[in-house]
This record gives structure tokens, C-alpha cells and sequence, in this order.
């Protein structure tokens, strides 16, 4: 059961790295130069759009660090894999216009963790 956690988490975890690229490089990495979710005027490649990035990269950080953990079966896995979620979901979600749509169906993976982490039947099973 570790192995179906965990390897979706590092797999999650690499495929936000096109979200730190994608704000800095001019290869968008299918992202768009969208607005985000709350203004018109700030796009992907603005200011805010490259801060942004810095949220895409402690997703990446936490989520290939917990799939790591839960393989080394080190305690605070969880924790950190429900950072890494929470990150990974703020940055999709805030750049919808802009994401892939790789990155929504990473949206669902996000909360479909988050379930089976956070509640009590998911938590049982996670700990199996």
C-alpha cells in the first residue's frame, strides 16, 4: 500500500516543477500567460505569477519529500504530504486560466489526498 501512495505523490510532486518553470522561463511548459483566478491584470509571467511559483515549488519539496517518507516509513510523512497537497492545490487552483490541464486532474489528486489523509477511514488505510 505504501507504493500506491507514495509513487503518486513523487510523480505529483515532479510534475509541479512545470509550474516553477513555467512563471520564470519562455518555454511555458503548456501552461498560458492567463490571468489568475482573481484579477485580469496579473498574468503568469508577472511578479505575482513568479511568487507564485515559490508555492509550486514547496509542493514539489513536501510532496516528492513525503512519498520519500512514507518509503522510509518515517512518521511525519503525512504531515508533510498534506502541506504539500494544500501548496500544490492553492497553485492550481489560483491559476486555473493558466494551468495545463494535466494540472486540474493534479487538483483532484490534491483533495483525493487530502480525504484519505485527513479523515479517519482514509488516515487507517494511509497507515496500512
Amino acid at each position: 500500500m505504501a507504493y500506491a501512495i507514495a509513487i503518486p505523490l513523487i510523480f505529483h510532486g515532479l510534475a509541479n516543477v512545470a509550474g516553477v518553470f513555467s512563471a520564470w522561463l519562455k518555454s511555458m511548459q503548456g501552461f498560458t500567460n492567463s490571468a489568475w483566478l482573481f484579477s485580469s491584470g496579473v498574468v503568469l509571467k508577472s511578479t505575482l505569477g513568479q511568487v507564485f511559483s515559490l508555492v509550486w515549488l514547496a509542493s514539489t519539496l513536501c510532496l516528492v519529500s513525503a512519498g520519500v517518507g512514507l518509503l522510509l516509513h518515517q512518521p511525519w510523512w503525512k504531515f508533510i504530504a498534506i502541506l504539500g497537497c494544500c501548496f500544490s492545490l492553492a497553485a492550481i487552483v489560483s491559476w486555473w486560466k493558466a494551468v495545463p490541464g494535466g494540472a486540474r486532474f493534479g487538483a483532484i489528486f490534491d483533495m483525493l489526498m487530502l480525504i484519505l489523509l485527513l479523515l479517519p477511514l482514509g488516515a487507517r488505510i494511509a497507515q496500512k
